[in-house]
């Protein structure tokens, strides 16, 4: 498992980062694009409120370009061949339009385009109900965290939440806590659960909590205007984060863990990959695995001899050790969880492939 950063760096950056950053909502009239080509970038703007430039991320030029309809595609395209183009295009549908965003920024940067209606329940929100729960009680250990451009992520375990799939092979319970701040995935609580031997976390989908960042829109004014935290500090969000507690209770639960171990005992019996190579091309196409993760996905299945379901959600996630960054290494922890809950049939057409 990916470590990240460790318990007192995770506050500090969340620190830095609560004090570091700004919302505004405008109407998409007072937005305009402008690119910089001395320092090929491009630069979000809101003229009437004030003479700032904001550096334009990623994101959020990707949520400028879906909210305006422009295919990402051609965005990587004008992006690499002809970028004043990008802002050519966005500024033609912001000036047509009557509709009014959200703009976060961080350390200067604009970092989202959102709906404004958009829910804020920021990582200093999460970590302040999770952190004293999670190390309130001595026993849990937090094993992992990070908070990345996109996501915070908290990983703890319960060590006495433990079992075996097979004899010496044991697990423990665990947590996967996330949220982002941008729009690019809810607040949610998923089971996590962690394989001694090799010490991997595989995560499962789960329902336990999952909050999607919509609420009521903050500002009918038609003018640009900064937003505080104040604004959406309302007594429903405050219950919703207090369900945590009640969540990660849950997840603890030996009983429900138990039943997880019982899915992944099943998961060593059934049909066997026939040919691990056929097997891996099919699999790495259905999780969209890349091409350096499917050669180390077969290496793992190789190195184990474990041909079963539970040995190639095993291979899967010991992948995400080596993961470039903490986005992607839980990504493959999640498609671990994706391996072991796959339909029969589209099981039996990985093991069987030729």
């Amino acid at each position: 498992m990916k470590t990240g950063r460790n318990i007192v760096e995770l506050a500090r950056e969340i620190q830095r980062m609560t004090e570091a950053k700004r919302d505004y909502i405008a109407p998409t009239t007072s937005i305009e694009v402008e690119y910089n080509s001395s320092l090929s970038n491009l630069g979000l703007l809101m003229p009437s409120f004030d003479q700032t430039i904001y550096p334009m991320t990623p994101v959020a030029q990707r949520q400028i370009a879906n909210w305006a309809g422009v295919p990402l595609k051609y965005l990587d395209l004008m992006a690499a061949e002809a970028p004043d183009l990008v802002a050519v295009n966005f500024n033609r549908w912001l000036g047509l339009s009557k509709d009014r965003r959200m703009i976060r920024t961080l350390d200067g940067n604009a970092r989202a385009f959102l709906s404004d209606r958009y829910r804020r329940i920021d990582h200093e929100d999460v970590a302040e109900v999770a952190l004293p729960i999670l190390m309130g009680t001595g026993d849990t250990e937090i094993v992992s965290c990070d908070v990345t451009e996109n996501k915070l992520y908290i990983k703890a375990l319960f060590p006495r939440v433990r079992g075996e799939v097979a004899v010496g092979d044991e697990v423990q319970a665990g947590v996967v806590i996330s949220n982002s701040e941008i729009g690019t995935g809810a607040l949610s609580i998923q089971p996590l659960v962690y394989r001694l031997a090799c010490k991997n976390g595989m995560i499962r989908a789960d329902s336990s909590l999952r909050a999607n960042h919509v609420g009521g829109r903050l500002s009918s004014e038609d003018v640009v205007s900064e937003v505080y935290k104040e604004d959406t500090l309302r007594a429903d969000d405050r219950a919703l984060l207090l369900k945590i507690r009640d969540v990660i209770g849950a997840v603890a639960s030996q009983d429900s863990f138990n039943k997880m171990i019982a899915r992944m005992r099943e998961a060593q019996g059934g049909q066997k990959i026939e040919r691990p190579t056929a097997a891996v091309e099919v699999l790495g196409k259905a999780l969209n695995l890349r091409a350096t993760e499917k050669d180390s996905f077969l290496e793992n299945l190789i190195r184990a001899g474990d041909y079963s379901r539970y040995g190639a959600l095993n291979a899967v996630t010991a992948i995400a050790n080596n993961a470039p960054c903490y986005d992607r290494a839980t990504e493959l922890e999640e498609l671990g969880g994706v391996v072991l809950d796959l339909p029969a049939r589209e099981w039996a057409r990985i093991a069987e492939a030729a």
